[in-house]
């Protein structure tokens, strides 16, 4: 013990000479010009390499043309700098793109398009001010018309899997109208209706020829941006160690052919909780879950179990209002 603490006396001496030496040296305590200087040599923020090719969707991006090259040039900064929210962006990824790559590979739609999902939502369960919902941003009309139900107990704009796919169907069919996958990204933001019309108005079938809202005209090229990044992040300066990464859920599915009328006690019988169940199957808007007859759901229970006390649970039947 005696010899092990001689050991700490001289790096205790060395430490509190260092921050005596940092403290003598650090440009707060010295000059206007030390303190620029200083700055300057320290700190940089840097432009950033533009490929000579791109292509999104397997579609080569003109990146000769002026405005195509700033464009992406933008959002390629602004994606970069934005660091948390980039870095926010692979963690929730690792849990979801493996989610969604074969859901869209299934339907014949490009790989790509798992960075649309990322650059309209961030993988978040979010709501945008015209109430377009979740992961896929669909709105409540548009997700009814491709299969998905939308009510005040179930909203499966919130089901990953099932929005997904239809997702993936609402762009095979923008495919199939416009012969360009690039096209059916920015029918995606601007409606396959309203783009019709610009570009029939502007007499061409290119988006990179279009004259559009700031929104859409940014908005393939926030895909590319994304795609890069994540093609290479530490050239981009992203380091990240796997167990950084957000893993997998881990759950088990129950298929449910009978109506719920406590989704609460339903968890507690499942040994787990009202608020787990929720996580995992976000598409439950309500504490209820009636069935119409030949109707059933498959609900996500977590592997792991949560062991509660019944007589500290209290049933509120009161549903959510989102």
């Amino acid at each position: 013990m005696f010899k092990r603490s001689l050991l700490y006396i001289p790096l205790t001496v060395f430490s509190l000479l260092l921050v005596r030496l940092f403290i003598f040296w650090s440009p707060a305590g010295d000059t206007n010009q030390t303190y620029l200087d200083a700055f300057r040599s320290q700190y940089g923020i840097f432009a950033l390499p533009i490929p000579d090719t791109l292509t999104f969707a397997g579609e080569p991006v003109p990146i000769e043309q002026f405005d195509v090259r700033e464009r992406f040039d933008r959002e390629l900064l602004v994606n970069t700098y934005w660091q948390s929210q980039t870095l926010l962006f692979f963690k929730r990824a690792n849990r979801w793109f493996p989610v969604i790559e074969p859901i869209l590979e299934e339907h014949g739609v490009p790989e790509d398009f798992k960075f649309l999902a990322l650059i309209e939502s961030g993988l978040m369960d979010v709501v945008s001010p015209a109430g377009a919902a979740s992961y896929w941003q669909f709105l409540e009309g548009t997700a009814r018309d491709y299969g998905l139900e939308v009510n005040r107990h179930v909203d499966e704009r919130y089901h990953v899997e099932k929005a997904t796919a239809a997702a993936a169907a609402y762009l095979k069919d923008s495919k199939e109208r416009y012969g360009s996958w690039t096209l059916a990204a920015a029918a995606y933001n601007i409606g396959n209706s309203r783009l019709g019309r610009i570009l029939e108005n502007q007499n061409t079938d290119n988006y990179y020829d279009l004259f559009l809202n700031e929104e859409t005209a940014r908005y393939v090229f926030r895909i590319l941006a994304i795609k890069t990044i994540f093609s290479d992040p530490a050239a981009s300066g992203f380091y990240f160690r796997e167990e950084d990464l957000y893993p997998p859920l881990e759950y088990y599915l129950v298929e449910v052919d009978t109506a719920i009328s406590s989704l609460p006690d339903f968890a507690l019988a499942h040994q787990t909780t009202y608020k787990s169940l929720r996580l995992l199957n976000p598409w439950l808007r309500s504490y209820e879950l009636p069935l119409y007859p030949g109707k059933t759901y498959e609900l996500k229970i977590p592997e792991t179990t949560v062991f509660m006390d019944e007589k500290e649970y209290v049933e509120d039947s009161t549903p959510i209002e989102e």
